[in-house]
């Protein structure tokens, strides 16, 4: 990678080397490196599956608008025609990040906590008044055919995983499924998408927000309904920890209030495509033997992260019996299995 590493700092006008790079982490998007060279580190993303580049321009003006709020995330770096992405030699596209020192975020911390819910209501009132609606991988999920087809592209590979994905289609998906609905336009905003604690590292200066991806148009209501299941430990989780960083948000402003088990869309949405891309690419002989196998490890471990109704019946209810949902005074906390 020496010569890559190379040519990336000409790209970026970093200074002369030498320079190297080493794996850091690989997500679902790209892969991490960390570039060193001339007593400074930069972190690269390595977009794996392309780039959309009107996505990163959304990127580049939420973290600005972020920024004049307070929010400390990575830099974004221009290359030196000004591009937010850049191809160097005939490789993947990749893009130029603050390298962060820190420690992973710590959930069950009360302070932690706070900042992140004073972060999400800062976010939110940053991205107000957008008017795109969301992207469908937030809208909608997958219909009963299409589970059928690629339940039947899976077997005929002969996945290991081919029998739990046929029992998580015929029960989970089925039932999460049913929540899944357009948003209206009333509480759209522009905002970062990818809330978990994964994505924060505390470093010298406090809590840093990474990965922000994901970019674009989202219900204030789902986005907030999603971050707080996560942020108090999904299916297994503590929802003390959901009900700190929703009086956090609305503290600090937050416009969105969660109204029930409806306003859970988003977070089955996503997980429910989640599975499904990861599925796709695990069988998709297009792409490489590393991108099929990291997809087929992401399928079994997405299966176990499915939301479990109940715990978002329980969080509902912590929510409802603190006065910090839509529902407060009404019985709005259990999920039932609705009909079609």
């Amino acid at each position: 990678m020496h010569d890559t590493a190379d040519l990336i700092a000409e790209t970026y006008a970093l200074g002369t080397g030498p320079w190297t790079m080493t794996p850091v982490t690989r997500g679902a998007l790209g892969q991490i490196w960390k570039l060193s060279g001339a007593d400074t580190s930069w972190a690269v993303k390595e977009l794996l599956f392309g780039c959309d580049e009107e996505q990163v321009r959304r990127e580049a003006a939420l973290r600005r608008a972020a920024e004049r709020l307070g929010i400390a995330s990575p830099r974004l770096m221009p290359d030196r025609q000004g591009a937010y992405v850049s191809r160097p030699g005939s490789g993947s596209p990749v893009k130029l990040y603050d390298w962060i020192d820190g420690t992973p975020a710590d959930a069950s911390d009360p302070d932690v906590l706070d900042w992140f819910g004073r972060t999400m209501a800062l976010l939110h009132r940053a991205g107000a008044d957008e008017t795109e609606p969301p992207s469908g991988w937030y809208e909608r999920c997958p219909q009963d055919d299409e589970w059928a087809a690629l339940h039947t592209e899976v077997r005929r590979a002969g996945m290991p995983w081919a029998d739990a994905l046929g029992r998580f289609i015929a029960t989970s998906a089925r039932e999460l499924a049913q929540w899944v609905t357009p948003s209206g336009p009333g509480d759209l905003v522009t905002s970062h998408l990818d809330l978990q604690p994964q994505n924060v590292l505390v470093g010298a200066d406090g809590p840093v927000l990474l990965d922000w991806d994901n970019a674009g148009s989202a219900s204030a209501e789902r986005e907030l309904a999603r971050a707080l299941f996560v942020w108090s430990g999904g299916n297994e989780g503590n929802v003390e920890a959901g009900v700190r960083v929703a009086r956090a948000y609305r503290s600090t402003g937050g416009p969105a209030v969660v109204q029930g088990p409806q306003s859970f869309s988003m977070l089955f949405a996503t997980s429910l495509n989640y599975v499904r891309v990861q599925a796709e690419c695990a069988v998709d002989p297009t792409v490489t033997a590393a991108q099929r196998e990291f997809a087929s490890g992401q399928v079994v471990a997405a299966l176990s992260w499915v939301p479990d109704p109940a715990a978002v019946s329980r969080l509902c209810a912590a929510l409802d019996g603190q006065g910090l949902s839509g529902g407060s005074g009404r019985s709005t906390s259990t999920v039932p299995v609705r009909r079609r």
